[in-house]
């Protein structure tokens, strides 16, 4: 184990009501911690989004303890505190157990799921990387490190705890964390767990959907996700979970095509934190490489089957989803007739502008420079007078 007294963090950045939640339990004498990737990125300078919290309690004395607290979950059990708008999760440390200890314990007595409580040091050698196994300390401001973290944090390596291959079989979803965070990060991977991703990438198709959609997500949350999807088609992943997006960049040609539109999600504004928009953003990227530029044949997209089953089976998008974005791609064609517009009476102008997907549409339309300056101006300014100004919701 390593300590430091006097941490390199951004301390300025860490939420007031995760400090008192981990005061008022150290207060009631449990060891308390926050952990994970609120502490990993207070030390390389990203400003958390969650805080995460760890302690010797468990979670009904967690409960007890810490006003507003609800005790969540079958498999895993932790606790969900409230605080307005924002909630943080409390976890008890836990350990791994082994077959023979499960196998020689009372039916009885045996403990539901991954319950198996343990201490702070056995807790760090059970999560994944040596990046997220950094505890801070912040009533005492020190660091508490059991797997070589800090030291891979300041040279900025992104490892593995224990053997990478079976960490990657255990969970499969690990794979695509570890490509996520090192271009979050711009951590290079350590070069046993980069051979490892190569040899265990087929795992993945064991993963379900659900999960594989939320890293989907955080992957077109990065800064550069064209760069992300670049490696993981390199570490032959795409192939195996996304074989719609392989074949574009099979093709060097669709391949820029994807790079270059994916690329402008944040020039144009795409709400980053509403799931529609993003998925919208990589499906009209994809589309563009997959179709062409030119003008596409909505009803031919809308019949197509590989694209229904990209869409709903290897990216995991929601039906409600797919559904206001081609509503979004038919209103584009609206965008471009605004003398057909101008005809029309009040009502039916304010019906086409109100639309859910008219600032989906707005958007899409920035992202291949379809409206000029003056158009886009134009529809600006109509959505200003039948909004006050306001932006229309997507959904």
């Amino acid at each position: 184990m390593s300590s430091s007294k006097k941490p390199q963090l951004h301390e300025d950045w860490i939420d007031p009501y995760a400090l008192r939640i981990v005061k008022n339990l150290q207060d009631s004498g449990f060891e308390t911690y926050l952990v994970g990737g609120c502490v990993r990125d207070l030390m390389v300078g990203i400003h958390p989004k969650d805080f995460d919290i760890a302690t010797s309690a468990h979670p009904n004395q967690v409960r007890k303890k810490v006003p507003n607290a609800y005790v969540i979950g079958r498999r895993f059990k932790l606790v969900l505190v409230k605080r307005g708008d924002l909630q943080f999760e409390v976890a008890t440390f836990r350990r791994n157990v082994s077959a023979e200890e499960i196998a020689a314990t009372p039916e009885e007595e045996t403990i539901e799921g991954d319950n198996y409580f343990g201490t702070v040091e056995e807790d760090a050698k059970r999560r994944d990387f040596t990046a997220n196994a950094v505890f801070y300390d912040p009533a005492n401001k020190k660091l508490i490190d059991f797997c070589g973290g800090i030291q891979d944090i300041e040279n900025r390596v992104l490892r593995m705890i224990g053997d990478p291959k079976d960490r990657f079989i255990e969970d499969p979803i690990r794979i695509l964390r570890a490509i996520r965070l090192s271009h979050k990060l711009h951590f290079s991977i350590e070069s046993n767990m980069r051979h490892a991703i190569v040899e265990t990438s087929s795992e993945l198709k064991k993963s379900v959907l659900p999960r594989r959609r939320e890293e989907w997500l955080k992957f077109l949350r990065l800064d550069e996700p064209h760069l992300a999807f670049m490696e993981l088609f390199d570490l032959h992943i795409l192939e195996q979970i996304l074989p719609g997006l392989h074949s574009v960049f099979m093709d060097p040609a669709k391949m820029e095509l994807f790079e270059m539109h994916l690329a402008r999600i944040t020039q144009v504004g795409i709400n980053k934190q509403d799931p529609l928009e993003l998925f919208a953003g990589v499906m009209f990227a994809f589309m563009k490489a997959q179709y062409g530029e030119g003008q596409w044949n909505q009803d031919e997209i809308l019949n197509d089957p590989k694209l229904a089953y990209f869409m709903r089976e290897e990216m995991g998008i929601f039906k409600q989803e797919s559904a206001v974005f081609f509503k979004a791609l038919h209103l584009m064609s609206g965008l471009k007739k605004i003398d057909n517009y101008s005809r029309k009476g009040e009502r039916r102008q304010m019906a086409f502008v109100l639309n859910e997907a008219f600032g989906l549409a707005m958007k899409l339309s920035m992202m291949d420079f379809s409206l000029s300056a003056s158009e886009t101006h134009y529809w600006m300014q109509q959505l200003e007078k039948f909004t006050g100004g306001k932006v229309t919701q997507t959904h």
